[in-house]
Parts: structure tokens; C-alpha cells; sequence
């Protein structure tokens, strides 16, 4: 199982960057987790966007879904998705619908969205749209995600992503507050992916992301075996990371940076 970094940013996009999406490969199923801003443009630069199975959200922050926008015009007016032949396209009756795993209540949150502007289901009628709770296990093809549920600032999920071939596991632990809820989720994971938005803990109010520190806690309490740190901007020196994170860890510790690949 191959997992893709396309976007590592945090709310705002890194120069030239784009916010969280993680394209995972298994076999001939490929599947995008989170699709924030600049992430459809990165996803083209490595596959035919009419090619992805699914894509699979964890939480309905715009740097993590907004980017479903142009796939969704994509999928909706691309020539190649019209029934009649356009150019070089020769036309089809079934057009490219890749699956949309979502949490609950995003329907009505992509109907707002869209609808300032345009059609209030132009998502749900590119995307096959469906709306998960914690306890669902999805599988595509051989790709199988599980969810837990981590404290943001918003309904926000981890997830658990391993394939039916037996090959590793990969958690993504999404954006979170300190938390042992995601520790204890991501036991043994071979890849943990750990938000590292902020340079030290929020000094007011209700606390939604961590720090490098606090991922390589987190990933020690996991036992994970590697560590990859992301949802960082390049505003923060990715050396000084890395080795806050590895002093809290105690083991292997990357920086995601855009186009990076990790087999598991």
C-alpha cells in the first residue's frame, strides 16, 4: 500500500502548496484521503482524475473538502463526461462518479457551500455521496478504513487505513487537540500521520491542533513505528520540527513535503 502526500498545508497553502490530501494506492485502487485547496491540481499531476475510486473526508473544514469544488465541476462539464462526442471524446452514458465517504451532516454543509454562487447539488450529483458515522468500516476494493472520532474544533475523524492483502497500516490522525483517544486508535500503527500545525499550544480558549512535540508524543504512545508530521506550513523550519518531534518520540520522524511517497 503506497500513500502519496499531495497537500501537507495547514488552513492556508504552503508557497506553490496545497492544503491536506493523501492520495493511497493499492494494487488498481486508489483512493484520496481529504481534498482541501490546491489538492485537485496535485491529484491530476498523478493520475486521471476519472480514474480515482473514492474519496474520503474527515472533517468539514474547508482546507480539508474545498477543493471537491473543481473535481466536481470536473466530473459535472469535462468533455469527456458529456453523453454526446465533444473534440477527441467520444461521448458516454456513464460517466465518472467516484464514491464520496463524508461525515455526517456534509450534504448540508456543500449545499450552503455551493449554493452562494451556483447549484446547491453540484457535489452529490458528481460524486456517488455517502455519509459515514465512527462506527462504519468502509471498504474499496482492497483498501479498508475504519473511525474514531478526535476532539476539533468540528466533528472530526481519524482514521484507521490497512488493506484486505495483508500489507501495513497507516492511521491519520486528521487535525486533534491532545488527545489519548488517538494514541490508543493508532496502536502499532506502521505510518502515523500526525497534525504539527502550531509552534507552541494555543494560550486562549478551546485547543483544536498540536505541536511537533505533541506528535511525537502522540505517536510514542502509539508504539507507532514511523511518524510523518503534517497540516504544517512552510512558515515553520521543517529541521526544528522534525527534531522536536523525534525528542518526544524516540523514533523515525519526516516532515511531509508535497509529491513524497511511503510504502507500508
Amino acid at each position: 500500500m503506497r500513500l502519496t502526500v499531495l497537500g501537507k498545508s495547514p488552513s492556508w497553502q504552503d508557497a506553490g502548496g496545497a492544503c491536506s490530501g493523501y492520495l493511497i494506492e493499492e494494487g488498481d485502487t486508489s483512493v484520496l484521503v481529504d481534498c482541501g485547496n490546491g489538492v485537485f491540481a496535485k491529484l491530476r499531476e498523478r493520475m486521471d482524475y476519472v480514474d480515482l475510486d473514492a474519496v474520503v473526508i474527515s472533517h468539514l473544514h474547508s482546507d480539508h473538502f474545498l477543493d471537491l469544488v473543481p473535481y466536481s465541476y470536473a466530473l459535472t462539464y469535462a468533455p469527456r463526461q458529456q453523453p454526446v462526442p465533444v473534440d477527441r471524446w467520444p461521448g458516454t452514458d456513464y460517466p465518472a462518479r467516484p464514491v464520496l465517504h463524508v461525515p455526517p451532516g456534509a450534504r448540508d454543509v456543500f449545499r450552503r457551500v455551493v449554493g452562494a454562487w451556483g447549484n446547491d447539488d453540484l457535489i452529490e450529483n458528481a460524486f456517488k455521496l455517502r455519509e459515514y458515522d465512527a462506527a462504519d468500516q468502509i471498504e474499496i476494493g482492497p483498501i479498508r478504513i475504519s473511525f474514531q472520532a478526535v476532539p476539533h474544533f468540528t466533528e472530526t475523524f481519524a482514521m484507521s487505513i490497512s488493506s484486505t492483502n495483508g500489507s501495513g497500516r497507516i492511521v491519520y490522525g486528521a487535525d486533534c487537540s491532545p488527545t489519548d483517544t488517538l494514541a490508543d486508535f493508532a496502536r502499532d500503527a506502521d505510518l502515523m500521520l500526525v497534525e504539527a500545525t502550531l509552534p507552541r499550544p494555543e494560550r486562549t480558549g478551546m485547543r483544536g491542533h498540536l505541536t511537533p512535540e505533541e506528535a511525537g508524543g502522540h505517536a510514542k504512545g502509539a508504539a507507532a513505528k514511523r511518524l510523518l508530521l503534517v497540516h504544517i506550513s512552510d512558515e515553520l523550519d521543517a529541521n526544528w520540527a522534525r527534531e522536536e518531534a523525534a525528542e518526544a518520540f524516540g523514533g523515525p520522524v519526516e516532515v511531509a513535503r508535497e509529491g513524497a511517497t511511503f510504502d507500508v
